[in-house]
């Protein structure tokens, strides 16, 4: 029990170091709307994070990032540019972003964030890329080709800055992969997928290539777009900014397993358990009002519940 209240008495004094997640909802959108002009900004501030942005009014022409809620999964063609082939955020949500790598495609990390690892974020496809490779259009052709056996890729290349410097360790995520000697393996990515950027170590931004096998004359004929939402950095949360929990966890602490009870009967799609330093040590959905946390592959010791930018600790012994 000493163990306990010591470790509630850090929350409740000011600072904790720890993953902190951001989505795009605080935009709030019209339904089925995009943002692509930030306007004398230059991007997006979202939390810790800056997306750049930059439109010209005269052409109606944006490159970089832009926020959308556009649901549409159906209609090909570049004027279906801002939606997700998920038709939603990841877990449902509204909000998301969608980045036009013609432009600046970097992620800037800022304040608490920045010089700091990021754990990652999720990535899918853009309805007008994903219906593009499926069933080829005007200007890029049907991935695999007539027989199916072409192997063809499209592939986001992610890459970090650190004090100013690009880093030579790179992360690879294949939006969609049909190299496969198996033509049964092979994809086109239409789910919210989490990518894992925690081996670039300590980043000041990112950076985001799009390559593909088809390609002509006048470089990538495969749509240069791919959309992304929640991402979690390594940043500081002020005890004041952490929402009361409308959470009840018992018994705390404990040994096998902790008991999740959402009190006002909704909340969150999921929830992390972190350790003292931070690190994401098991992701998890909430489906029902209650909830339950077996704690077998965890060591004795102080640990965190994040649903959002609640904070909940407990300790297991």
């Amino acid at each position: 029990m000493k163990c306990f209240f010591t470790f509630f008495l850090v929350l409740n004094v000011g600072i904790i170091h720890a993953q902190v997640t951001w989505n795009f909802e605080e935009f709030n959108l019209p339904e089925n709307t995009y943002l692509n002009d930030a306007g004398n900004e230059g991007g997006f501030t979202n939390g810790l994070v800056f997306l750049p942005n930059y439109y010209d009014s005269e052409f109606f022409y944006w490159t970089g990032w832009a926020v959308s809620n556009v649901t549409d999964k159906t209609t090909p063609g570049f004027g279906n540019q801002y939606s997700a082939i998920t038709g939603s955020g990841y877990n449902g949500s509204k909000h998301y972003v969608v980045n036009s790598a013609f432009g600046n495609n970097n992620m800037v990390l800022r304040n608490e964030a920045a010089g700091k690892p990021i754990s990652g974020m999720y990535i899918t496809n853009s309805t007008y890329a994903y219906l593009s490779m499926k069933d080829g259009d005007g200007f890029a052709k049907k991935f695999g080709g007539v027989s199916g056996n072409d192997p063809d890729y499209f592939l986001v290349t992610i890459k970090a800055y650190s004090e100013g410097n690009i880093k030579s360790d790179s992360v690879n995520f294949y939006l969609a992969d049909y190299r496969f000697s198996d033509n049964n393996q092979d994809y086109i990515v239409n789910t919210w997928e989490w990518v894992d950027l925690s081996s670039l170590g300590n980043v000041d931004s990112l950076s985001f290539a799009l390559s593909s096998s088809d390609t002509g004359q006048f470089g990538m004929n495969t749509p240069a777009y791919f959309c992304a939402d929640y991402m979690v950095t390594s940043g500081t949360v002020n005890n004041n900014d952490i929402d009361v929990p409308k959470v009840l966890v018992f018994p705390n602490p404990a040994r096998d397993y902790i008991n999740i009870n959402l009190q006002n009967g909704e909340g969150p799609g999921f929830y992390q358990v972190l350790d003292g330093a931070g690190n994401i040590l098991m992701t998890k959905e909430i489906r029902y009002v209650t909830d339950k946390i077996y704690l077998d592959n965890l060591q004795n010791g102080q640990y965190f519940i994040q649903m959002e930018k609640t904070l909940i600790p407990f300790v297991k012994f």
